[in-house]
């Protein structure tokens, strides 16, 4: 448990690795079990003979044709199945805050504690996680209310052996019970909850934390000014036209995460992870209207 990074100069290298964290690698098998438990569990095996190539998920194009109505943004089993390139091509920065993710983790892991990710997605974090040695004897556990995303999440992670202690929740992390955390991650998550129920869950976080211990909390940021803020929604936009966005997909995913994802602002951030308890915290890292805070108990 530290209070402070070990090595300042050993963060900044770590930022600027490509860690190999792409969605590809080889097929796998899934086990799922516990189904009448208040969480399901997922527990990962891979076999001893080389298997075939699965695919990393399908290129996003969920709103390339004309909808009359996009409907509400949802995680189901259409979004799960092409998860990683959308991450990928919308939010910009994602690779550097999964890899750096990991290294902010070894900084604070506690031998014997657990290390939660919430709203885990495929488990890109928590495999960046998985690959720290000072992270070798804390329990990983990722926790997502998706089912697809989840089965998702198993079917990438059993690729790779440094991931078969990853454990993961089919469960609402609003109703996850949290203990002895010494590292625990928001990738992206805390802005799909509704904001009047954001305090509650952080404050749960802090209460399963000693001293030193850590959050990282990556969100899409609004900024106060509003002019300021409308540019870099339009340079965001012009970063997913780079990425082969049409300006119909743009403008269709817009309008489906209307009152889904509210963002807030870094100040909003910051007063409430101090009020929960937490002694210091900012942003770590931004990339336009898309930051990552770090927040230590």
């Amino acid at each position: 448990m530290l209070d402070e990074p070990r090595d300042l100069q050993a963060l900044l290298s770590s930022a600027c690795r490509l860690r190999s964290l792409a969605f590809s690698g080889t097929d796998s098998h899934l086990t799922l079990n516990a189904h009448n438990a208040p969480h399901t569990l997922m527990t990962i095996s891979t076999s001893d003979t080389p298997a075939s190539p699965a695919p990393a998920g399908q290129r996003d194009e969920l709103f390339s044709s004309p909808l009359s109505d996009p409907g509400l943004f949802r995680f189901d089993a259409s979004v799960a199945s092409v998860f990683p390139d959308m991450i990928n091509r919308s939010v910009p920065g994602y690779a550097t805050v999964v890899g750096m993710t990991g290294t902010l983790a070894a900084q604070h892991a506690r031998p014997g504690s657990h290390i939660y990710d919430l709203g885990c997605s495929w488990g890109a974090s928590l495999l960046s996680v998985a690959r720290e040695p000072a992270c070798d004897r804390c329990e990983l556990i990722g926790i997502d209310n998706s089912a697809a995303m989840l089965e998702q999440a198993g079917s990438h992670l059993a690729q790779f052996p440094e991931a078969r202690r990853i454990e993961l929740r089919h469960a609402d992390v609003l109703d996850s019970a949290l203990e002895d955390a010494s590292v625990v991650m928001m990738n992206y998550t805390l802005q799909f909850i509704p904001v009047q129920q954001r305090e509650a869950l952080l404050r749960r976080i802090r209460e399963a934390m000693m001293p030193g211990d850590v959050l990282i909390l990556s969100e899409k940021l609004t900024l106060p000014d509003p002019r300021l803020n409308e540019y870099l929604v339009d340079l965001h936009h012009d970063f997913k036209r780079q990425q082969g966005y049409s300006d119909l997909e743009i403008a269709q995913k817009r309008q489906a995460l209307e009152d889904v994802l509210v963002p807030e602002t870094r100040q909003a951030h910051v007063e409430r992870l101090q009020k929960v308890g937490f002694s210091r915290c900012d942003v770590w890292f931004q990339c336009l209207n898309f930051g990552s805070l770090i927040a230590i108990a």
